[in-house]
């Protein structure tokens, strides 16, 4: 049975709000939780974009059984992959072996802040893959010197690490990150429900290996209020990492969706208060051979009501579709 999963969507929500969703989302029954990490919000209308990590603490603190994880973090420019490997092994000690380290080649919303430039994907997958060899070394303890082609790590040691470290994903979007993944990666990790993603990633070596999609839905029972909410603040969604990669700014965003319309959206993100809309949305994930996907209810102050009604209606239509 697929596994269906809540985002802490930091984008829209302040920390102590973020915390007091996912407690919510442990109590309706969720079967794990992911957290998205940035910088900057999509859309200036989103209006929110706290540290993930100090919202993860405090969120592993607050709930004592639903999963943990990043999705994505990037450790590439604002931060170095031994300091991504110090916060995950901390995060795993604080959720008592409930987190998985997510991770991504990023996007130039978040990486530009530290003045750094923006290199072209292939430059980014080279780091990554080197980065997710520093993480591993370090998660194994002891000390580590590398001196590589992008990082350069001195006697670097972690001093609190878990019985076991973090399972690591990595975000894919293309026959490049799904071939790094395979190799490196623990689980796979995607946006869009494309089987030849995953064709691809078990052709790398992924065979077996947990899958996580997501999905945004906006459910209210009101559905031209969820129309006119998804449109507002999730118009960026169907850009695809391709090109929402290479955005520096809210404002781009905006800039380049100024003509999608709430119609647009509405075609592709569930909309309203008919649990067989949203059955039907997860189901390309599930044909497509995800094996967990994660829901972003879609703005910040409609997350109890969201979770009341997906305890008492969607998880149980979910679950009775895929068993």
């Amino acid at each position: 049975m697929v596994q269906i999963g809540y985002t802490m969507m930091t984008e829209q929500a302040g920390p102590r709000e973020l915390v007091e969703h996912v407690a919510g989302a442990e109590e309706a029954g969720f079967d794990f939780s992911v957290t998205s990490d940035h910088y900057f919000p999509w859309l200036r209308s989103q209006g929110h974009s706290p540290y993930a990590w100090s919202v993860l603490g405090a969120a592993a603190h607050a709930t004592s059984r639903i999963p943990l994880m990043t999705y994505v973090t990037c450790p590439l420019m604002r931060y170095h992959p031994a300091v991504v490997a110090q916060k995950a092994a901390t995060l795993q000690l604080l959720a008592e072996g409930r987190f998985r380290l997510g991770l991504g080649a990023g996007e130039n919303l978040n990486e530009h802040v530290v003045g750094r430039g923006w290199p072209g994907a292939d430059v980014r997958h080279e780091m990554l893959a080197e980065a997710v060899g520093i993480i591993r070394d370090l998660f194994t303890g002891g000390h580590v010197t590398h001196h590589g082609r992008h990082f350069s790590v001195d006697s670097a040691r972690l001093w609190d690490l878990p019985g076991e470290p973090p399972p690591i994903g990595i975000a894919v979007s293309g026959d490049q990150s799904c071939a790094l993944a395979g190799r490196l990666a623990d689980l796979v990790i995607a946006t869009e429900p494309k089987a030849a993603l995953l064709d691809s990633f078990d052709r790398h070596g992924g065979t077996g290996k947990p899958r996580v999609g997501q999905l945004p839905v906006s459910y209210d029972p009101d559905r031209a209020a969820a129309v006119g909410r998804a449109h507002e603040q999730f118009r960026w969604f169907g850009g695809g990492w391709k090109v929402n990669a290479e955005l520096p700014h809210p404002d781009s965003f905006a800039g380049a969706t100024k003509y999608v319309t709430a119609e647009d959206v509405a075609e592709s993100i569930p909309c309203g208060a008919d649990p067989a809309v949203f059955v039907e949305a997860v189901r390309p994930y599930v044909d497509a051979g995800f094996t967990e996907v994660a829901l972003v209810q879609i703005g910040g102050d409609t997350q109890p009501a969201f979770l009341r009604w997906a305890s008492e209606t969607l998880l149980p239509a979910l679950r009775g579709e895929f068993r």
